[in-house]
Formats: structure tokens, C-alpha cells, sequence
């Protein structure tokens, strides 16, 4: 355990002072979510709705940190340590892929949470948001996601071949995700013809459980999307474990 705090001391740090994480993980959700307040304040999203539009739409913001980190970051931190031999000389000592991809996943956790705290902060201090559904819900689903998409950046950093395929590969799946999933632009000014494509990017999916548990709807149409989350989590994380490239 000490091994494992004292290494998760040393990473945190060394991610701080890159601030990558810091400026897509913590500023940029909460610019975004200014803007949108700026833009649309207390309009709810149509006549006799209860949750504004900001309400609704929180879930959205709070998954940009997720994509930047989960999808970008992680997957482009590894493909680097092992660029750099740093992952050669720990494939000599008795650490494990498990367990530096666990002091990895910690420390975008805590971005992750650093994330939603100011969001929420921003938008319930600020612009008067309330939270209506399940707190207890909405953190487990949220946890659920947050491990969803990690997954899927721990694979590609972890069994792709060299930097520039991971950055190739992280970018493909990053910047569709971020721009047209819902979490920049809201997903309820898309056209309609945008909304079915957008529909078929897994972030999509995954706000829309954050929606849903956010504003205490009923969970019985989002069984899919968790499903899937389950799923992806168990298979790209076997995968970033069982294949892992030291070098």
C-alpha cells in the first residue's frame, strides 16, 4: 500500500506539471459550462418541464473531463513512458501492468472528480442549477462511466505499437466523441438527422444515463447503455492487462 501511494505521490505531480489534464480536465468544463449559462441561463428545455436546460445538460458537461482524460490522456501516457524506456526498467522490478495501470486510473479519477465538483459548483452556485435526481444514483453511474471510457484509453495506450498510432488511434475516437456526443455542443439544438448519427457514439450514450439519473427519470430505458458500459469496461480492460506492451 505504501508502494502504491508513494508512486501515486510521484505521478500526480508529474502530471500537474505537464497541466494537460489540468487545462482539458478542470478549466475547460468549467469555461464550457459558463458559456452555455451565458447563452442559456434558466430556460427550461420546453414548456412544462421543471429542470432547466442547464440541469438537463449537466450530465454533458460533466463527462468532457472523462473523454479528455479516460480517452486522450491515459492512452497517450503510457504510449510516452514507453517511448521514453520508462516502462522497460519497470518490466525488470516486481511491479505489475495491473498495478501501474491502477495508480494511472487513480489519478484520473481524481481529475474526474476534481471535475464534477467545479462544474456542479459553477452551475448550482452561479446560474441556480438543482440537482433532482439520486445523489447516491447518479455518482454510481458516474463511476460506471469514468471506468467505461478509461478502459477504452488503458487498451489503446496499453497494446498499440508506437506513439504515433496511439495518438492516431486516441484521436479518432476523441474528437468525434467530444464534439458531437452532446458534451460541447448540446445535444438538444442537433438536428434531428445529427441526433441519429450522434446516437451511435458511445459518450452519447453515456450522457444520456448521466441525464437520466441527474434529473430522477426512470432507469428502465437506459438498461442498454449500462449494459454496454459493463461490457466495455470488462473487455477493454482484459484486454490493456492481458496484452500490455512494456516496450
Amino acid at each position: 500500500m505504501n508502494k502504491f501511494f508513494t508512486m501515486l505521490k510521484t505521478e500526480l505531480k508529474l502530471s500537474f506539471r505537464g497541466m494537460d489534464m489540468v487545462i482539458f480536465a478542470l478549466c475547460m468544463p468549467v469555461v464550457v459550462a459558463i458559456i452555455w449559462g451565458v447563452i442559456y441561463g434558466t430556460k427550461t428545455v420546453s414548456p412544462g418541464v421543471e429542470y432547466t436546460f442547464l440541469e438537463q445538460s449537466f450530465g454533458a458537461l460533466s463527462t468532457i473531463a472523462i473523454c479528455a482524460g479516460g480517452v486522450m490522456g491515459l492512452a497517450l501516457l503510457i504510449s510516452e513512458y514507453r517511448q521514453k524506456k520508462i516502462l522497460k526498467r519497470y518490466k525488470i522490478t516486481p511491479t505489475s501492468p495491473a498495478f501501474l495501470l491502477a495508480v494511472w486510473v487513480t489519478i484520473y479519477a481524481i481529475y474526474e472528480i476534481l471535475s464534477l465538483c467545479l462544474v456542479f459548483g459553477v452551475l448550482s452556485i452561479v446560474f441556480g442549477c438543482r440537482f433532482n435526481g439520486s445523489i447516491g444514483i447518479f455518482l454510481f453511474m458516474y463511476l460506471l462511466v469514468m471506468l467505461s471510457m478509461f478502459s477504452i484509453g488503458l487498451m489503446v495506450g496499453g497494446i498499440a505499437p508506437d506513439t504515433k498510432t496511439v495518438s492516431v488511434a486516441a484521436s479518432i475516437l476523441y474528437f468525434p466523441m467530444l464534439n458531437f456526443s452532446g458534451a460541447t455542443l448540446p445535444y438538444e439544438v442537433m438536428p434531428s438527422a445529427l441526433q441519429k448519427i450522434t446516437d451511435i457514439l458511445p459518450l452519447t450514450q453515456r450522457i444520456k444515463l448521466l441525464k437520466a439519473t441527474l434529473l430522477g427519470l426512470p432507469l428502465e430505458s437506459v438498461w442498454f447503455p449500462i449494459t454496454i458500459m459493463a461490457v466495455v469496461a470488462v473487455v477493454c480492460g482484459g484486454f490493456a492487462i492481458r496484452f500490455f506492451k512494456w516496450e
